[in-house]
């Protein structure tokens, strides 16, 4: 079932939207607040070490294309709300990440991956409102979740969905472990229905 996923590779990395490859196919982008852990889902995704993991935030500074299959691809987008990088360079990543949403005739849907123990973050309520606004899907990822008991998990799931009534778009959600591979067959799944695989 995960076979798709094995076979991706990286194709390039930009730091401009107008170099993406061209905009067709499908493509489904990984976001989140820097060190939520997405270059870890990423290589769990892929079953690879495709993506760099770095326990210093904000290693992603440019978008990172990997190819699942001619008309398949996922994006790695920088991660939003590291403190220490300069006010320009978070401007600019703001910027793309902003052109990339509003350009990307390709753009399935956003895997937005956040630390269970601090969900809904103001960035992450600022990413939910935009995509709203765009109508654009929304997978969320509690990463982490063998930071918590099984029961804090539960009780974390259920007060995040609990706010995200408020939206109309399309916002799904589930635990996720990059460490331990929990939740990987849920998200593959999931992607298999993005993907239309």
């Amino acid at each position: 079932m995960s076979s798709h996923y094995q076979k991706a590779y990286f194709l390039l990395s930009v730091a401009e939207v107008q170099q993406l490859p061209p905009d067709q196919g499908v493509e489904v982008a990984i976001v989140g607040r820097s060190n939520a852990g997405k270059s870890s889902v990423l290589n769990k995704i892929t079953h690879k070490g495709l993506a760099r993991v770095s326990k210093t935030p904000g290693r992603t500074q440019l978008i990172n294309i990997f190819v699942l299959d001619e008309q398949r691809r996922l994006a790695d987008l920088p991660g939003y709300g590291f403190a220490k990088a300069p006010a320009a360079a978070k401007a600019k990543w703001q910027k793309t990440i902003d052109l990339y949403i509003r350009q990307r005739e390709s753009l399935k849907g956003l895997l937005l991956v956040m630390d269970i123990r601090h969900p809904l973050k103001t960035l992450d309520r600022h990413l939910l409102d935009y995509c709203e606004h765009r109508q654009l899907p929304v997978h969320i990822l509690l990463n982490k979740a063998d930071k918590l008991s099984k029961t804090g998990v539960l009780k974390t799931l259920q007060e995040v969905k609990k706010e995200l009534a408020i939206y109309e778009n399309e916002i799904t959600l589930q635990s996720f472990s990059a460490l331990k591979g929990d939740g990987v067959k849920e998200l593959h799944l999931f992607l298999n229905k993005w993907y239309e695989y």
